[in-house]
């Protein structure tokens, strides 16, 4: 469909709509896709260390540039180049991250071969990135921790990106994704309170990132020292923070459905069995009762309706009957009268009496027409079920 903001507001008028149909009944809501929230805490967690801009600029500065493609393959003898970087599935840019880490050797000797003038320099704001990510020492134990990650949370994603009911052990697994807590004290918990922090030399950074660090430590020129290391380690909590607080804010934990629903804790008797075996059956009647119900209701509606209308003609025949008789009654005297006066008074009451007469005639006609009417609203209302 289209962005969150979108979706939530189709859910809000469905859920609307629904409850009119169905006697203010909700449809059940888990929240937001829970697999696109773990991707977004993926990009929140990482946007320190501009791993994503690193990432893509590592794929641009050779795409679509053969001239620089040819140059690189010369200089370091290998045709392998960095993967381009998803934007909207994080997680599952593991490849990539583990294609930068196997070209990062290769791509630094390109980088030295421009700095030396020996191959021109592309000038692009790409290549720009991956210079000033040459000069940070801890860059590959970043890419290491990155695909550590990863690769923690790739068969949460792979299990869950399916049409399978797997809802009921979504609690259970994305708790002991997260943090080995109640579910609902997940909700609740203080990622920014750094007493809910573990130490900086007890954090897991993954065994690859581990080996860099260590690699590092121990050179004898360029050595990284153990206050950049310690510092490093807490970068890793922050990042690690930064990703539970915003799979926090829609982590599908928030709603009682999901936290409540506990199908393997439930007895399937035979009579549960045979109730749900039923249940689209159940559901489907209760379907057909509302829809007699909504006609009946709009049955009724129509048929006061035709009452009302049939009321009111009955009343224009009353009105347009005596009026009638009045008007003839009044033509009939000024007739009368005519015959005993002057021929210019006679005169004038043959004429009023002959102006009488024909607004008796167009009312007759008038009566007519709603006497028509009135006949077939009353054949109307005479069939309708």
């Amino acid at each position: 469909m289209d962005g969150p903001n979108v979706n939530f507001k189709f859910l809000n008028n469905l859920q609307q709509e629904h409850g009119e149909l169905h006697g203010g009944r909700q449809l059940i809501s888990v929240g937001s896709c829970g697999l696109h929230t773990v991707h977004n805490s993926f990009k929140t967690g990482f946007s320190a260390w501009n791993i994503e801009k690193l990432l893509r600029a590592m794929h641009y500065v050779f795409h679509n540039v053969p001239a620089r493609r040819e140059d690189y393959t010369k200089l370091t003898g290998t045709s392998l180049f960095p993967l381009p970087f998803c934007g909207h599935r994080w997680v599952e840019n593991l490849p990539v991250a583990e294609r930068a880490i196997e070209v990062w050797p290769k791509l630094k000797e390109y980088v030295e071969a421009v700095r030396r003038k020996e191959l021109p320099n592309p000038g692009t704001s790409s290549f720009d990135t991956i210079e000033a990510a040459n000069k940070d020492p801890l860059i590959l134990a970043k890419l290491q921790f990155f695909m550590a990650l990863s690769r923690t949370f790739c068969p949460f994603l792979k299990k869950y990106q399916t049409d399978e009911p797997v809802l009921p052990f979504l609690c259970r697994d994305l708790t002991e994704l997260m943090m080995d807590i109640t579910p609902f004290k997940l909700t609740k918990l203080d990622t920014d309170d750094q007493k809910n922090w573990v130490s900086a030399g007890l954090t897991d950074i993954g065994l690859g990132a581990e080996s860099v660090l260590k690699v590092l430590q121990s050179k004898s020129s360029n050595r990284v020292g153990d206050l950049t290391v310690l510092e490093f380690r807490r970068d890793c909590i922050m990042c690690l923070s930064r990703i539970v607080k915003k799979m926090q804010e829609k982590s599908p934990l928030k709603y009682p459905t999901v936290r409540q629903i506990g199908v393997l804790k439930v007895s399937l008797t035979k009579e549960l069995l045979a109730s749900v075996a039923s249940a689209r059956t159940r559901y489907r009647i209760y379907l057909d009762e509302e829809r007699r119900k909504r006609e009946g209701a709009m049955r009724g509606l129509k048929r006061k309706a035709l009452e009302d209308e049939l009321e009111e003609l009955k009343k224009k025949k009353g009105v347009l009957t005596v009026v009638c008789a009045s008007l003839q009654k009044d033509a009939d005297q000024l007739a009368e009268q005519a015959e005993n006066k002057s021929k210019t008074l006679m005169a004038e009451m043959i004429t009023k009496s002959n102006t009488l007469r024909r607004r008796f005639k167009e009312k007759c006609c008038e009566l007519k027409n709603v006497e028509s009417e009135l006949e077939l609203k009353s054949t109307e209302l005479r069939h309708m079920p």
